[in-house]
Parts: structure tokens; C-alpha cells; sequence
């Protein structure tokens, strides 16, 4: 950008420190970089508002406060992954509830293998909750759903591996270091 403008001051303008990367390394090689491209760092919040110079004492505060904003990234990341934690213990996984419910499913697959097909099926279906509760599915929701089961009977030892690894990954992650 600053060579389309070389004779113009460009500002990179950033909300707050911590949106700018995710450790203090990345942070500081970051805002040398940009530095060492003629660019201006400007942080419209924070503890350092303002323009940052890359300069004697501007460099030292600009490294402790990006710790700072590390350790505190850190912190809402562990608070985060202990909620999640808690939340799937009570049972909760969050996101949207499926709209095609296994009993669904079962229906679909049962009414085709008598002969039918989804569009005829599809207006006897109702989804249980969320906010079309009571409405029928779209297709668009069916198909998936069926081509997701065809997948699982076609290869039930690859979703088994999947759901080990996934498993063992979230417990990887969840492991204090």
C-alpha cells in the first residue's frame, strides 16, 4: 500500500492491541513489520491509545502490554474451554438443535424403503423445537441428513476414528500444561 503513496503517511488502524495478534511475539514482529514499511500502528483502545512509536521507551511499554494482552488471551481461552467443560458435563453441547431428529431420520428411511420418496415424506415430518417448531423440514435439511447416515453405514470404523481422535484431541487440550 505505502508504494502506490510513498509521499503519504498510512495509518494501519487497529480497535485494540489484542486484535492484532495472539502472542507478544506475534505482536511485536507484527507492528515491526509494519514499521519497517513506513506504516503508522494506531490503537484506538487499550492501554496504549494512540500512535505507537517503535522507539527507546515506546518499544518497552508496547512489549510489557503486549504480554499483558497475551496472558489475558490465555486466561478467557482457559475460562472459556472450563465452561464449555461444565456445560457438556451437565449435558449441554451448544449450537442449534438438529432439525432432523434420529426419529425423523428413521421415518425417511423406512417410508423410502417401502417405496416412497422424501418429497412425500416431508410434509408428515414436524421438527420439534427451536423456532419452526411444528413446521415440516425443508429438503434441504432431509438430503443432508440422509447422506450423512449413508456415510456412517458405509464407513463405521472411520467415524469411530474420528470420534476417538476428536476425543482424545479435546482432552489433549483440556490437559493442564
Amino acid at each position: 500500500m505505502k508504494a502506490h503513496a510513498p509521499h503519504c503517511r498510512v495509518i494501519f488502524t487497529v480497535n485494540e492491541m489484542k486484535r492484532l495478534g495472539r502472542d507478544a511475539a506475534e505482536l511485536t514482529a507484527l507492528a515491526d513489520h509494519l514499521t519497517a514499511h513506513g506504516l503508522v500502528l494506531e490503537m484506538l483502545a487499550g492501554p496504549l491509545q494512540g500512535m505507537y512509536d517503535p522507539s527507546g521507551p515506546g518499544r518497552l511499554l508496547f512489549g510489557f502490554f503486549a504480554a499483558m494482552a497475551e496472558t489475558e488471551r490465555e486466561n478467557i481461552r482457559e475460562s472459556t474451554l472450563e465452561g464449555l467443560d461444565a456445560a457438556a458435563r451437565k449435558g449441554n453441547h451448544g449450537g442449534r438443535p438438529p432439525v432432523i431428529t434420529d426419529d425423523m431420520l428413521h421415518t425417511v428411511l423406512r417410508r423410502r424403503a417401502n417405496g416412497e420418496t422424501v418429497e412425500n415424506v416431508q410434509p408428515d415430518l414436524l421438527i420439534p423445537t427451536g423456532r419452526r417448531k411444528g413446521h415440516s423440514p425443508s429438503l434441504s435439511s432431509i438430503y443432508p441428513a440422509l447422506a450423512e447416515h449413508e456415510k456412517t453405514q458405509a464407513y463405521p470404523e472411520a467415524v469411530e476414528t474420528a470420534h476417538a481422535e476428536f476425543a482424545a484431541l479435546q482432552q489433549r487440550d483440556r490437559s493442564p500444561k
